[in-house]
């Protein structure tokens, strides 16, 4: 069933129990269509014994780091890494206050 604007926010209860009952609601502006309402689906909806388990902290004492790894690079190191061409980058100076 196709309304105006108009009609929709008027009825918008009535269009939503529409929609919920299965019936196509399409809002016109004037003569052309510019929004649907559906009902959303609740089977297409995951059920909770279908989502994956996720543990927050699954990872804790698996993933490790050198004490280093967040140094400032060498030049060398900067060059290995493909990175050199920030050594000719000038620097930004503080600002004047």
């Amino acid at each position: 069933m196709a309304y105006t604007v108009h009609q929709a926010k008027t009825h918008f209860s009535r269009l939503l129990k529409e929609a919920e009952a299965g019936k196509e609601v399409v809002v016109m502006r004037g003569k052309k269509p510019v929004a649907k309402i559906v009902a959303i689906d609740q089977l297409n909806q995951p059920k909770a014994e279908e989502v994956p388990f996720r543990l927050i902290g699954a990872y804790r004492g698996k993933i490790s780091w050198d004490e280093d790894a967040f140094d400032p690079m060498t030049d060398q190191e900067l060059i290995e890494s493909g990175l050199g061409y920030m050594l000719d980058a000038p620097l930004v100076p503080p600002p004047d206050k």
